[in-house]
């Protein structure tokens, strides 16, 4: 059999062609886990106040106590610079940490888990491409019952589905991708959704604004009801918002606004337009959220 044996000049110009092949690939992947990072509002959720991007700390109070959030920079000791991509895909899949135990749903993984697995590599790629800070995790500030782990597991049972994303036969593939933007990687329902006593979204009240949000906030109905939602907006309004945190009536304020600058007002004209396109399009909800007194 012969053997087909190239110069040495044309096998390196081979190598090198193969190498400037990869390291675009692997920029791309970069770039796209960048803009995905901003749609699902990482930066906001995990810089903490005057710190560093993506370092943790920041704090966010719930009606179970005071979380704080983790340190996803690629830091070996203190971050996830040690974490396998299987163990990456777990985390947002499952909620589980790479020592085996449970996240709070504070972390939303019962809406990440529906992030594509190159979606979720993609992201991680990018985190790993940022530079380490070495930064220790704060603990929790969170009473007894609600601080062990292990009653999550039963939680679980009760109220989470893990599994990616998947396009509902009966709608159009641009429905699809519209909703798995917003419930997947946006993840808004986890803000804009009531809860029950022990956490969980009310499925039925899906996007119909809550008055005990993040850090006790108001979090409006952003169903399409024309009396207590968005159902009296256009398109245009709700993109508006997104970009530049501006409604018809005010500005937005608080996690919404942090949500915004970070993230949302860098996201694609097309992607903002598939945001409002899905939620013009669900079924308008009747719920007036006002303050608690």
């Amino acid at each position: 059999m012969r053997v087909l044996r190239l110069p040495p000049i044309r096998v390196g110009l081979a190598l090198m062609l193969l190498g400037s092949a990869a390291a675009a690939a692997e920029s791309d992947t970069v770039e796209r886990g960048e803009y995905l990072v901003r749609a699902g509002g990482c930066i906001s959720c995990h810089t903490g106040a005057g710190g560093l991007k993506l370092a943790g700390g920041q704090a966010l109070a719930t009606p179970f106590g005071t979380f704080y959030s983790p340190n996803i920079t690629p830091d070996p000791e203190t971050g996830i610079g040690r974490w396998s991509d299987a163990q990456f895909l777990r985390a947002l899949r499952e909620g589980v940490r790479p020592d085996g135990a449970n996240y709070f749903p504070v972390f939303p993984y019962p809406s990440f888990t529906g992030i594509t697995d190159s979606d979720a590599l993609a992201i991680k790629a990018y985190l790993f491409s940022l530079p380490a800070v070495h930064r220790q995790n704060r603990p929790h500030d969170v009473p007894f019952p609600f601080s062990w782990r292990f009653l999550q597991t039963g939680w679980k049972l009760l109220f989470f589905t893990p599994g990616p994303f998947r396009p509902a036969p009966e709608r159009s593939a641009a429905y699809s991708r519209n909703a798995y933007l917003v419930t997947a990687l946006a993840h808004c329902g986890e803000c804009h959704t009531p809860r029950n006593f022990l956490g969980a979204v009310r499925s039925g009240e899906r996007l119909a604004g809550t008055p005990d949000g993040p850090d006790g906030q108001l979090v409006p109905n952003i169903t399409p009801d024309p009396v207590t939602g968005i159902g009296k907006w256009e398109r245009e309004d709700v993109v508006e918002l997104l970009r530049t945190g501006t409604t018809p009536e005010s500005k937005v304020k608080g996690a919404m606004r942090e949500t915004i600058q970070d993230g949302l007002k860098y996201l694609s004209d097309g992607d903002l337009e598939a945001i409002a396109d899905y939620l013009l399009a669900q079924p308008p909800i009747v719920h007036q959220v006002a303050p608690k007194h």
